[in-house]
């Protein structure tokens, strides 16, 4: 969990998408953060106090004196990793581009040694004012982060700009900008991922039944561990959450032979795609007429993308391939490993509860030329963390 153990403050000020900040609080404590919150006088008028102290099992600052104690600004500001202000309205907006400084709050701000980044809140027009630009652009000059706003409908009831990000994408911009593991940076990394689609006519095509799910989960284990990350994935609905991670989209073999030798040079290649090993030979111009009994297709075999690496295997690279079998596993994928020349092969079995295509768990055996390292079911993002662990603590010595 890359949350767990982080000390994270959050900033809640006087606008109606407060009550978005219950909802980041209960899943940043879920995430394993530590909270502790601090709010503007006027913020109370749209979210409970209480409500934020249980949530985050901390007492919520609000005033400088509270019941004959004086509260710490600057203790606050120097305790936090980070300091997430969501929302963020006009009216704060404005004081803090302007060094104001009339609440605990504010102080907090102006003290702060830790990053701090903010969500703004409000109407379009109030949004898009000058003024409100000029306050953004000078909250940059002063270091700070801006999570941008979003289109929908707002509390006046139009719809535009002004939106506070959601929650769930402001954890995910904290994790992909401050939370991340540099034990792989500056390392390039290739994953495959997800079916390939080998056309017959128009509307028909030869597949199978991969999610990508694995795939994807491999591609986000390595980012998170700090590499530079390129994913080629064939036709799937699972979407990464992380921006950062270089996806090129694909439909057959061929493309994605073409696509995946493009960045054959990457320090760690995994190809986890379940590319067709044959395609047709021809394929018709127009949709296939149901005319007889039978259908006759030629299929030729496609290029083999991992057989290539392997041969083309540079000093200091590793490889990685992935072996779905449905009988002889063990044997089925040794053969494989030692033909293509690989570092190691990930095997999981048809045979196997919890493993194979769509499913959201999985079920592996890691394979080098030396040893065999099985592992119980889990879910395929546990399993990406299990193949990423393996291959970084090979890869870095």
């Amino acid at each position: 969990m890359l949350l767990k153990n982080k000390k994270i403050l959050i900033g809640i000020t006087g606008s109606i998408a407060a009550y978005k900040a219950i909802i980041l609080v209960r899943l940043l404590i879920k995430s394993g953060a530590q909270i502790k919150v601090v709010m503007t006088p006027s913020a109370i008028d749209f979210v409970s106090p209480l409500v934020l102290s249980v949530l985050s099992k901390n007492k919520v600052y609000i005033q400088w004196q509270e019941q004959n104690e004086w509260n710490n600004h600057v203790e606050l500001g120097r305790w936090a990793d980070v300091f997430i202000i969501a929302p963020l309205s006009c009216n704060t907006l404005s004081k803090m581009a302007n060094g104001g400084c009339d609440n605990l709050f504010l102080a907090v701000y102006l003290s702060a040694t830790c990053p701090v980044v903010v969500a703004p809140a409000m109407d379009e027009e109030m949004w898009h004012h000058p003024s409100t630009k000029r306050n953004i652009d000078q909250l940059i000059v002063y270091g700070n982060k801006i999570i941008e706003v979003q289109d929908g409908e707002l509390a006046s009831g139009i719809i535009g700009q002004g939106r506070m990000t959601e929650p769930e994408d402001i954890i995910i911009y904290l994790e992909e900008n401050y939370f991340r593991e540099n034990t792989l940076a500056g390392k390039k990394v290739l994953v495959s991922a997800g079916p390939t689609y080998e056309r017959i006519d128009p509307v028909r095509f030869i597949g199978n039944r991969s999610s990508g799910k694995m795939g994807f989960a491999v591609a986000e284990a390595f980012y998170m561990k700090g590499a530079e990350v390129v994913l080629v994935s064939g036709p799937t609905n699972v979407s990464t959450r992380f921006k950062g991670i270089e996806i090129k989209k694909i439909e057959n073999a061929n493309e994605m032979f073409n696509t995946c030798l493009q960045y054959g040079n990457s320090d760690i290649i995994v190809m986890s795609a379940a590319v067709a090993d044959f395609t047709p030979i021809d394929v018709a111009d127009q949709k296939i007429k149901k005319t007889g009994e039978t259908l006759q297709l030629n299929l030729i075999k496609t290029k083999d993308i991992l057989k290539r690496f392997g041969a083309e295997k540079k000093t200091n690279q590793f490889i990685a391939g992935f072996a779905l079998e449905t009988e002889n596993e063990m044997a089925n994928a040794v053969k494989k490993l030692h033909e293509k020349n690989l570092d190691c092969i990930i095997l999981n079995s048809m045979n196997d509860a919890g493993a194979g295509f769509e499913k959201d768990t999985n079920k592996i055996s890691i394979i080098n030329k030396n040893e065999t390292i099985s592992f119980e079911v889990k879910s395929k993002k546990e399993v990406a963390i299990d193949i990423v662990k393996y291959i970084t603590e090979r890869v870095i010595k």
